[in-house]
């Protein structure tokens, strides 16, 4: 994998933490709406490491892929990648 590992963890830890307050809020009987609100905050540092993962994985793998690999394996790697679009659309 080709990406900034440190700014990827960064996020990670962040929405690490973000759960963890998730957590304390559920416990502590917080508010629906806010409690809602940290929820979608952390799906959307989620969701922006994916898009980094997987952008990584286009401009690199995919990539390296169709220049070296034969007509079946780049095609295997176009399905790949178009279950994980379909995945992450969901």
């Amino acid at each position: 994998m080709h990406h900034n590992t440190q700014n990827l963890s960064r996020l990670l830890k962040t929405a690490r933490g973000q759960i963890d307050g998730i957590l304390k809020m559920i416990e502590e009987d917080r508010d629906c709406v806010e409690i809602s609100s940290q929820i979608s905050a952390a799906q959307s540092i989620l969701k922006k490491v994916n898009i980094e993962i997987l952008s990584s994985h286009l401009s690199h793998c995919v990539k390296e892929s169709f220049e070296h690999d034969n007509e079946q394996e780049k095609q295997s790697k176009i399905d790949e990648f178009v279950t994980l679009l379909n995945k992450v659309m969901k």
